[in-house]
């Protein structure tokens, strides 16, 4: 697949995102996340994601992906700001619904949350921190371009110790003062 991200449109999440979130809840797209989350957790994180860049457009947001050009709901992705090593960065993370994946739907939604991340201008790097044993979003990352920088002891969900690796996408944006 070449880098067009012409398949894909990213649009900010929503009100009517709530069905998406559960159903990208389901335990075989939760396996690598610690399982699928409690009906109280969803209802926190689809509030979060519906407020995330409403008051600070440069601390991130959340996207559902729709696949071009039949106008269908593939999946979601975000990024959002945090700091990692000391520098501040920005995160990304996706998920795309079964009946979709393995068709480059991640790839090209990577590689144009990306640009959204670098039009916010705030941070020079984008990471993901896929889990080591993720070979699928491991190959998303490695296919948008991001750069590999080792595995890492991670924590997601808050509590649940993880092995990830460390990718990461310089976004072109110079390095800010501070």
């Amino acid at each position: 697949m070449d880098d067009d991200t012409s398949r894909v449109r990213l649009e900010p999440w929503s009100e009517e995102d709530a069905g998406l979130l559960r159903a990208l809840n389901a335990p075989e797209l939760t396996a690598h996340l610690g399982g699928p989350e409690t009906e109280e957790q969803l209802v926190r994180r689809h509030r979060r994601y519906v407020d995330m860049g409403a008051a600070d457009p440069g601390a991130g947001r959340m996207f559902r992906i729709v696949l071009l050009p039949g106008e269908t709901v593939a999946g979601s992705i975000g990024f959002w700001a945090q700091t990692w090593d000391d520098e501040p960065v920005y995160e990304t993370g996706w998920a795309v619904l079964p009946g979709f994946q393995g068709r480059g739907v991640a790839t090209a939604a990577a590689r144009a949350v990306a640009a959204e991340a670098g039009a916010a201008g705030l941070r020079r790097h984008l990471h993901a921190f896929p889990s080591s044993d993720n070979a699928a979003s491991n190959a998303v990352c490695r296919k948008a371009g991001f750069e590999p920088r080792g595995e890492r002891d991670f924590e997601y969900p808050p509590g649940r110790p993880m092995r990830c690796t460390d990718w990461r996408l310089d976004l072109g944006v110079p390095a800010q003062e501070s």
